[in-house]
């Protein structure tokens, strides 16, 4: 999700700058600092520096959704790649925006309960001594 995103909007604005495919996946690869990725984006170099189209590169590196591919074949086809891939920086960016809205709702009801369970500890915990105490006096008596 995120990686998806910085790739692509990285690749958006080298595109819309005028810089060569080639030097926008170096931009990429320059900015990661997951291994996993450096050797995806080296791999896609190598692929397009052989002659590969740009979707065939991406698709060979396996991470990248059928969507994500078509809309490259589109972009580099049409000659409006740039466009398409602000596409799909946008289109990642709000997923990983809906991904973290929904995790957040979902612990949500979970920290409650946590914070409920440590809240009534707390109470017993210090009223069970007050407890104690009125025992111990009403048997002094």
């Amino acid at each position: 999700g995120q990686k998806l995103t910085q790739i692509f909007t990285i690749l958006a604005l080298t595109q819309s700058a005028g810089i060569t495919f080639l030097q926008g996946v170096e931009s990429v690869r320059e900015t990661m600092r997951c291994p996993y990725w450096v050797q995806l984006l080296t791999q896609i170099q190598h692929d397009i520096s052989n002659g590969h189209p740009i979707w065939l590169a991406l698709k060979n590196a396996g991470e990248f959704s059928p969507l994500c591919l078509q809309l490259v074949r589109t972009g580099e086809a049409s000659g409006s790649l740039d466009l398409m891939l602000d596409n799909l920086a946008h289109h990642h960016r709000d997923n990983t925006m809906a991904l973290a809205d929904n995790l957040a709702a979902l612990l949500e009801p979970a920290l409650l309960i946590i914070t409920g369970g440590i809240i009534g500890t707390l109470v017993v915990a210090m009223y069970l001594p007050i407890f104690h105490l009125g025992d111990a006096m009403s048997g002094m008596g």
